[in-house]
């Protein structure tokens, strides 16, 4: 009912026009929310609207049909390649990243294990991969220098399957999960923000000298710099380790 949905017995003196691009507007909102699954709809709760959208052309959305989950390509098609709470988690074109991924994988068993993609990253150079085989199963932490994987996750997955392991990355999360502890244990995301303004789609927030160096997770030490020649830099000063390295790669290829 309109006098429900202006919120009370009163309605509010509003011109005609007015009225009408406040029902439409409210009306659209309603069918996008109403249309987006229980997982999207919990992260966007949780993190607001995306503050930043690129429309995924057809020619993509074609391109990874029948390899990436349908779920993914659900959320590309509803929202876009995006940016979420002011920045900190990223949805992304898998072909920006290819030789960024490529260049973290190389030398670890990854590289042969499965054909992974980034799908998304956080503000802090996090990558999130999707395996075709296994799905979203593989984290890099490159501020650490680290490939991340949970043994159960590395087996191998119809495509439907697969749709799970994408739609944990969004709706238990919260905010706080793509951010970072400074030395004394406080959040800098905001702090990041505020310091250097929000972060552009080709963007992330680094240290300077890089943590694997010695340097110390510190505001002083944050750097708002270009994502692409960083994350690649990064990668030239060691190997990364694999926490789970003890996990039989070759028994799970099988």
């Amino acid at each position: 009912m309109l006098r429900d949905r202006l919120g009370g017995n009163k309605l509010p003196w509003i011109g005609k026009r007015s009225l009408v691009r406040y029902l439409f507007v409210s009306t659209r909102q309603e069918r996008e929310v109403t249309m987006r699954n229980e997982d999207l709809a919990l992260f966007i709760e949780s993190f607001g609207e995306a503050t930043y959208r690129s429309q995924v052309p057809d020619t993509s959305l074609e391109k990874w049909t029948g390899i990436l989950p349908p779920i993914l390509l659900t959320y590309w098609q509803e929202e876009g390649w995006a940016g979420y709470g002011d920045g900190r988690l990223w949805t992304v074109n898998p072909d920006d990243y290819a030789s960024i991924k490529d260049a973290w994988l190389a030398g670890t068993p990854f590289a042969t294990f499965d054909s992974f993609h980034v799908i998304a990253r956080s503000a802090f150079g996090n990558l999130y991969l999707c395996g075709e085989r296994t799905g979203r199963c593989v984290t890099i932490i490159t501020i650490h220098n680290e490939i991340l994987a949970l043994k159960s996750r590395l087996k191998p997955k119809s495509l439907q399957g697969q749709d799970a392991t994408i739609q944990s990355l969004f709706g238990p999360s919260e905010p706080e999960d793509f951010d970072y502890h400074d030395t004394n244990g406080k959040l800098l995301f905001d702090r990041a923000v505020k310091k250097y303004g929000p972060l552009a789609p080709d963007e992330m927030y680094g240290f300077e000298p890089a943590l694997i160096l010695g340097g110390s997770s510190t505001l002083d030490n944050l750097r708002c710099l270009k994502i692409d020649p960083h994350l690649l830099i990064l990668r030239e000063f060691d190997t990364p380790t694999l926490p789970f390295s003890k996990v039989d790669i070759e028994k799970l290829m099988k």
